[in-house]
């Protein structure tokens, strides 16, 4: 430990002195991976899943990719995930926010909720299974966030979803229970980010169902995947089809995940698959005992991300950050829990000379 410590500060004083290198739509799969897929869950199957979820078995962060990365840079790691890790990243976020999904869908079995996520996952982008990972996105020909279409990641999720989007969408901004990211290349763009707010955005339509259109049931899960595609989530009669295109479609898929154990392998459906027919002849039947509500949760408002760089947390990232984190690394002084995760500028859980010249650089590029 001794020994890292000289090489660190070595490398530090280089640091110092600057000499350091410093929209719904259907998709037909291209290959389909065979049902008979043997990949193994990734989490630990002695988990009581009910009560602890999947565990995170990716190591998953609040992101996926480096909040500094380029947009290019940031898709291209989220183009190698593969349909089981795009799985998992769906679950990781379910599981952050477990406490309010199950009360919000009135769905308590965690599984069912994974399967839901997978069925819409399935409609948007087949979990990455035409070989896309999570980068997966539409209607942005008009530039960066001008349509309200304009979507990505697996659940496409829409620039409607982000604070601070043109002021002309419609809001997004009735769900404190959680985090709302700002609008951004560096947020739309990230899957994990993506997943988190596509969540965010159900959770919207659902308290849409219920309060502008007194919805309940099933149909406020229903009309809230809708919603998620329309924008509404008012109920339109039974002949109605879009039913049958959208969220009937995405409900039959999950019933098939899940009927068919395919939660945590790299299987993947898609839309009009000819294996889930079966499962569209009543795709609610399953999930028509629930009781959706807007009841208070125990789980804890979210606070505020960390401001990386913020070394002195005082809210702004300035030269004192920099002088305290040198401080930290030449051993003359200690980081609080919070300081430490703010000076810890590449989420790799060591702060090292990586941290230093990543700061610095965010200073001289403020």
């Amino acid at each position: 430990m001794k020994h890292s410590r000289i090489i660190i500060t070595a490398l530090c004083c280089a640091a110092i002195t600057g000499s350091a290198a410093s929209s719904a739509f259907i998709l037909q799969p291209q290959s389909v991976v065979s049902a008979q897929d043997t990949t193994e869950m990734a989490h630990d199957p002695s988990r009581n899943i009910q009560e602890e979820g999947v565990g995170n078995p990716f190591n998953y962060g609040e992101r996926n990719t480096p909040e500094n990365a380029s947009t290019q840079e940031i898709r291209a790691i989220n183009h190698k995930m593969s349909v089981q890790e795009v799985k998992y990243s769906l679950f990781k976020e379910v599981d952050e926010h477990w406490d309010l999904i199950k009360v919000r869908f009135g769905e308590t079995e965690r599984e069912k909720v994974y399967a839901l996520f997978l069925g819409l996952a399935s409609r948007e982008s087949t979990l990455g299974g035409n070989g896309d990972g999570s980068d997966l996105e539409t209607a942005q020909g008009d530039g960066f966030g001008v349509s309200s279409a304009h979507a990505y990641g697996p659940m496409q999720t829409a620039v409607t979803a982000f604070l601070g989007c043109d002021p002309t969408f419609m809001k997004e901004d009735d769900v404190p229970e959680m985090f709302q990211y700002t609008l951004s290349e560096s947020t739309f763009y990230d899957c994990i980010i993506s997943n988190h707010m596509g969540i965010r955005k159900l959770m919207h339509f659902v308290r849409s169902a219920i309060v502008d259109y007194n919805l309940e049931g099933y149909q406020v899960v229903r009309a809230s995947l809708k919603a998620f595609n329309t924008g509404w989530a008012n109920y339109t009669g039974e002949d109605d089809g879009y039913y049958k295109n959208y969220p009937d479609e995405i409900i039959a898929m999950a019933h098939w995940y899940y009927d068919n154990g395919h939660l945590y392998d790299n299987v993947f459906t898609w839309t009009n698959d000819e294996r889930c027919a079966s499962y569209r002849n009543d795709p609610w039947g399953w999930w028509k005992d629930v009781n959706p509500s807007l009841d208070p949760i125990t789980e804890a408002p979210p606070v505020n991300k960390p401001l990386k760089g913020d070394v002195d947390v005082n809210g702004s990232v300035t030269t004192a950050d920099f002088t305290k984190l040198i401080s930290y690394m030449f051993n003359l002084t200690e980081l609080t829990d919070e300081q430490a995760e703010n000076a810890d500028m590449d989420d790799s859980g060591i702060i090292n000379i990586i941290d230093v010249i990543k700061l610095k650089q965010k200073l001289l590029e403020n």
